[in-house]
């Protein structure tokens, strides 16, 4: 059984930036591919990037790519979102969440484990 927290979140204006986190705790951490999934209100949950369990493979939306880098340290069982040129429409709260095969996934129903999820709010 894997636990993630995420953290990182928080109000920024139109433009800003912000880095999220995922600590990964419990079983063998390294061995997850890991995506960051968002949902606005009243949306859909939302691909937003997925990496690999080794980060030799990384995956994003068309929304955010080339603004998002996902990245990853699993000596400190971590993932990161460096999240650039945020706009409003990226409001939401975005969720961690890993797979047991160690690929990452761009379907949200590809995951085993979730997060709590955190709030990102870009004012214009």
């Amino acid at each position: 059984q894997v636990a993630l927290v995420e953290s990182g979140g928080g109000l920024v204006q139109a433009g800003g930036s912000l880095r999220l986190s995922c600590l990964a705790s419990g079983g063998t951490c390294s061995i997850y591919g890991v995506g960051w999934i968002r949902q606005a209100p009243g949306k859909e949950r939302e691909f937003v990037a997925a990496i690999s369990w080794s980060g030799g493979k990384t995956y994003y939306a068309d929304s955010v790519k080339g603004r998002f880098t996902i990245s990853r340290d699993n000596a400190k069982n971590t993932v990161y979102l460096q999240m650039n040129s945020l706009k409003p429409q990226d409001t939401a709260v975005y969720y961690c969440a890993a797979d047991r095969w160690g690929l990452g996934s761009r379907r949200t129903s590809g995951y085993d484990y979730w997060g709590q999820g955190t709030q990102v709010t870009v004012s214009s």
